[in-house]
């Protein structure tokens, strides 16, 4: 219970003021990155018309997030954007499962991390929306139905990031919280294994498929 709210922090100074970097965060995504990168290699390292299980494993990822990609845009676009959308659910799969590994924490319970994925996934839907209906075209969208609609337009967009982030954000730090918790409660003996597969495995890959689809979503939108 003592390591509750402990962040390991990175302090610079830098212009006179201060910038504050979770160590912890980041030592975890770069984790969770290595081992995509491994896998990725060691899945397309030997590719045949007669599969291995790795390779099979991977193409099954692939296709199905691209199928879905291909369902919510079109066979242009999804090959544009499916890309982005298997690696970004392939992070966030992987970050949410890291905490089943001892000594290991989820980046995504620090609010930066889904935060920065949920503006990054901003930024390239209303890019996505500028380059296929034109900047003109696009602009006019706020003033609808009515021009003084904009104000309220421009924050419902802005509430996406905020809604999308906060989502996984919440449900992977109550997650942790509560077995922290219940662990010091039972001492680590009866409930925290169900808890820890409950809350890492299951809400874990629910809220990374529901993070990448809203993303998927929120690009579709744009673009039609």
């Amino acid at each position: 219970m003592q390591d509750l709210g402990l962040i390991h922090q990175l302090l610079i100074q830098l212009g006179g003021y201060t910038l504050t970097f979770n160590l912890e965060a980041i030592v975890m995504a770069w984790i969770v990155i290595a081992v995509l990168l491994f896998l990725g290699i060691y899945t397309t390292r030997k590719r045949a018309i007669l599969p291995h299980s790795m390779q099979v494993f991977g193409e099954l990822i692939v296709s199905s997030l691209y199928k879905l990609t291909e369902d919510a845009l079109d066979e242009k676009l999804a090959r544009t954007y499916a890309p982005l959308v298997t690696a970004l659910f392939m992070f966030l799969l992987l970050s949410n499962w890291i905490g089943m590994v001892p000594h290991l924490h989820e980046p995504t319970k620090d609010l930066n991390t889904p935060l920065s994925l949920g503006i990054m996934g901003f930024v390239i839907a209303h890019y996505a929306g500028i380059k296929s209906k034109g900047f003109k075209a696009y602009a006019k969208e706020y003033f609808e139905p009515i021009f003084f609609m904009m104000p309220l337009n421009l924050i419902g967009e802005l509430a996406k990031i905020v809604s999308i982030s906060f989502r996984l954000f919440g449900n992977i730090m109550g997650g942790s919280i509560i077995i922290l918790v219940v662990s010091f409660l039972t001492y680590s003996i009866i409930l925290p294994p169900f808890l820890n597969a409950f809350f890492g495995i299951f809400v874990g890959a629910v809220q990374a498929f529901v993070f990448t689809m809203l993303t998927v979503v929120y690009i579709s939108v744009q673009v039609k």
